[in-house]
């Protein structure tokens, strides 16, 4: 259940309804969240984060059931987990986030490259070679 905290998580968040409502306030009253209202209180936007949160949500958090803060807590944790370890980012040009933070992916784009060029130059006895094709 809800255990009030004065650590607890801060959500950065606009004023829409999905922010603003009975059920979010009950768990910023009980301690569980604290909530900081975008363009009001801070100085600086959160349109940064916006695509991110949408995709938790969206593609990941509504595809499940809700029923409990520790559900939430669990699912955005392995959200979270397999968004900066495992899943690549085509802005990091196929690394993912940790990989850009800890500077440890350097060779994943050549190696991307390079796997991209080995498929392409591989023919089979179904599939015409490239050469036939040109």
């Amino acid at each position: 259940g809800a255990t009030p905290s004065d650590t607890a998580p801060v959500v950065l968040a606009d004023a829409g309804v999905e922010n603003v409502n009975a059920q979010v306030d009950a768990l910023i009253d009980a301690g569980v969240l604290r909530r900081l209202l975008a363009l009001t209180e801070p100085k600086f936007s959160n349109s940064m984060i916006e695509a991110w949160w949408r995709s938790l949500t969206h593609q990941w958090c509504f595809l499940h059931s809700l029923d409990s803060v520790t559900t939430v807590r669990r699912l955005v944790e392995l959200y979270v987990d397999e968004h900066n370890r495992v899943l690549p980012h085509s802005a990091f040009r196929g690394q993912t986030p940790n990989e850009m933070y800890f500077g440890t992916g350097d060779v994943v784009p050549a190696d991307l490259t390079a796997r991209a060029e080995a498929h392409r130059s591989a023919s089979c006895e179904t599939c015409p070679s490239n050469e036939a094709a040109a």
